[in-house]
């Protein structure tokens, strides 16, 4: 007999949409989901590098942490709708740049991989790249980065999103990130740019919004912008009965995303402390005006 699903700590109404959150393990949680109950899940978890998390060991031997991987990758794998999809952002560090592939090569048993995004977190583009359309005066350097002092090691920019699906088939809503074309003559040499847009391909520009008090507007040591899981959201395809989960929720930008876009969600923490910011994140972005959203043609 399936595990019971606990009661949800908390609910949000974003509209017509519920948003579940739940205060536990995200392996028992998700163990007693219906299988084939989501279509998303976007989630960021602890990269067992050290990090100071409240009350989580985020400093295990790698072969038990790459166990531990497997396991919930395979319970997400077990609740995935056939052609669901899996957005696993995941970062390393300088002297450690291969967990972020390891990881990936732990949920390979599980599912396929198949994209891989570059979370661009600062970039600098020199005038003369830009060409004279950009109308820059000088060169541009943008967002913010972890900066590192090591003469050995450049400074760290970027992350992965690794986009895992069942069978590596899924169809995606390419254009519902479209950007136009710089060059509108380019249009007619291609069959899909009869709309002026083309797909943003697999870099994505997504800064940190810059903050005034680390402790009381980013309280977390790992999080991501939650323009990162609605740009995964609307790349898979917003449609009416969209379900979205993410089993490490943190502050909750997953779950402010679908605030924003109107969509039901589960969040799982496994702090509360962290659980209770990111219900108060979440009920905020429910009285911000909703981004216009590009909803999934039909097939």
């Amino acid at each position: 007999m399936p595990p019971r699903l606990p009661r949800p700590y908390d609910t949000v109404q974003a509209g017509r949409a519920t948003i579940k959150f739940y205060l536990g393990d995200c392996l028992e949680v998700f163990s007693a989901l219906p299988e084939r109950s989501v279509d998303v899940v976007v989630t960021s978890p602890p990269y067992n590098l050290g990090i100071r998390y409240r009350t989580y060991d985020d400093g295990q031997p790698r072969h038990e942490y790459l166990d531990w991987t497997g396991r919930w990758v395979a319970a997400v794998a077990g609740r995935l709708a056939p052609q669901g999809s899996l957005f696993l952002n995941v970062g390393a560090k300088p002297t450690d740049p291969w967990t972020a592939l390891d990881v990936a090569q732990a949920v390979r048993p599980h599912l396929h991989l198949q994209n891989i995004v570059h979370w661009v977190k600062s970039i600098a583009i020199e005038r003369e790249a830009a060409g004279a359309r950009a109308g820059l005066a000088d060169d541009l350097a943008v967002g913010h980065y972890k900066p590192i002092n090591s003469a050995r090691f450049l400074n760290d920019c970027h992350e992965f999103v690794f986009h895992f699906t069942p069978q590596g088939t899924t169809r995606l809503d390419r254009l519902a990130l479209g950007v136009k074309y710089q060059d509108p003559s380019n249009v007619a040499r291609w069959q899909a740019g009869s709309g002026g847009r083309r797909c943003r391909g697999n870099t994505w520009f997504v800064p940190y919004e810059t903050i005034q008090n680390r402790a009381s507007d980013r309280p977390h040591p790992a999080t991501f912008p939650p323009r990162l899981p609605e740009y995964c959201i609307r790349l898979h395809g917003v449609g009416p009965n969209l379900r979205v989960a993410d089993p490490f929720l943190g502050l909750g930008s997953t779950t402010v995303a679908c605030a924003r876009l109107g969509l039901p969600a589960i969040g799982i923490e496994l702090d509360e402390h962290y659980l209770k910011e990111a219900i108060a994140r979440t009920r905020l972005a429910v009285s911000a005006p909703a981004p216009r959203t590009r909803r999934r043609p039909a097939v």
